[in-house]
């Protein structure tokens, strides 16, 4: 008779499988419950950030002709707000990851809420300058405090789906947004129209909020009362380990990331990818407004289906990036989509289904890109380094929302058409794309951090 190979289980590997088992347990309970309490509370944030930035387009509706604006004046103004954005992303980022993330966002949301309701009382060009330029100054670091946070409470394995899941806010602020600024444009109250009342609506839910992320938010793990004991020691071990990876491979200083050829690259990725969002997201309900001849209300609607396409698009997208552990492609084949997109919504003429169908395609694609992208400086910089990358890409790529808008409105003023100015906005995507690609291959030992020393690596994405 034959003897069975298979020796039976020991005391010592009962006690292993248990503590295997145990280890695995804590490890799932506590990533989803880190998960069930941050990402809401900052995907709320994110939305009303976006509602913030952006009603300046559902107030262009009505704006220019009670402040007596051109096109191109408008154009300035909803661009101005990334110079102010610009000026102050890197130090922002830096204070977020030095000194504390949550009362950094706290600050941020307080200070762009109080600029907003101010909006609502301009009687000129140049105060609308002003406070668009002060309200970028405020917002500025909120997203990097944001991606920094991130990085203290998510292993980067799971980060491109916490980036999703936190960065849905955009699209889906506005499916919400843009319904909600066709109802307030519709009001007047006390005197105020109603793209007056659209900003005091929308600013005052921040300044709220922003007293709310100071009792909410918790900085680090160790922090963390709502965890048990082995959760925060699980999470703070899996975050210490990841660091000490990249330590052992490569200790960037905030100013060798900020010279890394990959860094650049990204940041330049970003702002083409940007140039070509904020060109579109500021002028859609202008240019669907001429070609439908419609009411606001439901010129708004009618903005709408882009965003929603791209929220399921980049849900799915960052999921999959996760899943099989790619970056580059998962960012530019979205932007060579977009491109291609809207490159076809640029020669639909009059037919509006045709158009909207296409920008839509646009939207969904565009926002696809945004996980896979923002998982990758996080991978191969720790700490300050990462956190001054992530306000260089974002400052610097913010840059494009101003030559975006600028764009659009020089060629809407000059031409009358939409035409040129979206073909700038095309071009832009498929550069955007280029430099993705560009962004040079990480080897399966440089992302395990073995086998090779630090002068012999060259960090970069996967």
């Amino acid at each position: 008779m034959r003897q069975n190979n298979i020796r039976p289980e020991s005391g010592n590997d009962k006690a292993l499988l248990h503590a295997v088992g145990a280890r695995q347990d804590v490890a799932f309970v506590a990533r989803h419950r880190i998960a069930r309490r941050l990402l809401p509370f900052l995907f709320v944030l994110y939305t009303v950030a976006f509602l913030d930035r952006m009603n300046v387009s559902a107030a262009a509706l009505e704006m220019p002709r009670d402040l007596g604006l051109s096109e191109g004046a408008m154009g300035v103004g909803a661009g101005i707000f990334f110079l102010g954005y610009f000026l102050l992303e890197i130090p922002g980022a830096l204070i977020a990851e030095r000194w504390s993330a949550r009362r950094w966002i706290a600050r941020i949301m307080i200070s762009w809420g109080i600029l907003t309701v101010l909006m609502a009382f301009i009687r000129s060009a140049r105060t609308f300058y002003l406070l668009r330029f002060l309200i970028g100054a405020a917002e500025a670091g909120f997203f990097p405090a944001v991606i920094v946070y991130l990085t203290h409470w998510f292993r980067a394995t799971d980060r491109a789906k916490a980036v999703a899941g936190f960065y849905a806010a955009m699209p889906l602020s506005y499916v919400i947004g843009s319904p909600l600024a066709g109802l307030l444009l519709g009001i007047s109250w006390m005197g105020l129209r109603g793209w007056r009342w659209l900003f005091i609506l929308e600013g005052v839910p921040a300044i709220v909020l922003g007293l709310l992320t100071l009792a909410y938010l918790t900085d680090w793990p160790r922090e963390a009362n709502w965890l048990s004991v082995e959760q925060r020691a699980w999470i703070s071990t899996e975050l210490d380990r990841e660091q000490l990876r990249k330590q052992t491979v490569h200790s960037y200083t905030p100013w060798q990331a900020l010279c890394h050829r990959d860094v650049i690259l990204l940041t330049f990725c970003y702002f083409f990818a940007l140039v070509g969002n904020y060109g579109i997201a500021f002028w859609l309900p202008t240019l669907l407004k001429r070609l439908s001849g419609q009411s606001d209300m439901a010129v708004t609607l009618l903005a709408s289906p882009p965003y929603l396409a791209g929220f399921i698009s980049q849900q799915w997208n960052g999921w999959h990036s996760d899943r099989t552990g790619e970056r580059r492609w998962h960012a530019a084949v979205p932007l060579l989509l977009s491109g291609a997109s809207l490159l076809v919504a640029s020669r639909a003429g009059t037919n509006l289904a045709f158009s909207v169908f296409f920008f839509t395609l646009t939207g969904a694609a565009y926002y696809a890109f945004h996980p896979a992208f923002w998982a990758v400086p996080t991978e191969f910089l720790g700490k300050s380094a990462a956190a001054a990358s992530i306000g260089l890409i974002n400052s610097v790529g913010n840059l494009g929302g101003f030559v975006g808008s600028f764009i659009m409105g020089y060629f809407v003023t000059r031409t009358r058409s939409f035409d040129v100015g979206l073909g700038c906005l095309m071009a832009s995507f498929i550069a955007s794309a280029f430099l993705m690609l560009a962004v040079g291959k990480r080897s399966k030992l440089d992302t395990d951090g073995e086998g090779k020393s630090a002068n012999q690596c060259t960090p970069s994405a996967k």
